[in-house]
């Protein structure tokens, strides 16, 4: 009989669980949850991360694309500033070789003025000069009129 009732006794212990077990078991469960979430934001961080290098992997390829072209602008740019350099250098020189001939222009322009200047002056003594003999043979043929009526 003591068998019997420890074993019923034994069998009921098993079937009721103790403080420290119950505490064990939620704290496993627990533990088990917090891998699960732990694992899942992991998973996710992964899969960001790869997303991450693609989009770097892509931005370093464009990114070698622009350099090449923006080294093969700046090689067009230099040859053109060049070439630029080399054009504005011979429209320099033909202007200085130009510089002379506008200045005889003006020297000329200059000389042609002066010539009509005295031209209106000789005009203008020539003008008075017959006109003084005008009035000098007016007053000689008046002075004859004058004896001869009298």
């Amino acid at each position: 009989m003591v068998l019997f009732l420890s074993r019923k006794f034994s069998l009921m212990r098993r079937l009721f669980m103790t403080g420290g077990e119950i505490a064990g078991l939620i704290a496993a469960i627990a533990l088990l949850i917090f891998v699960i979430f732990v694992s899942i934001f992991l998973i996710r961080v992964t899969k960001v991360m790869k997303h991450v290098e693609k989009t770097v992997d892509s931005v370093d390829e464009s990114l070698q694309t622009v350099t090449k072209d923006v080294d093969a602008l700046s090689n067009e740019v230099e040859g053109l500033l060049a070439k630029s350099n080399t054009l504005l250098n011979d429209v320099n020189g033909k202007v200085a070789t130009l510089d002379p001939v506008f200045q005889a222009m003006g020297d000329l322009g200059e000389t042609v003025s002066d010539l009509n200047q005295s031209s209106r002056n000789l005009a203008t003594k020539l003008t008075s000069a017959k006109t003084s003999k005008v009035g000098l043979a007016a007053q000689v043929v008046r002075s004859f009129f004058k004896k001869n009526k009298q």
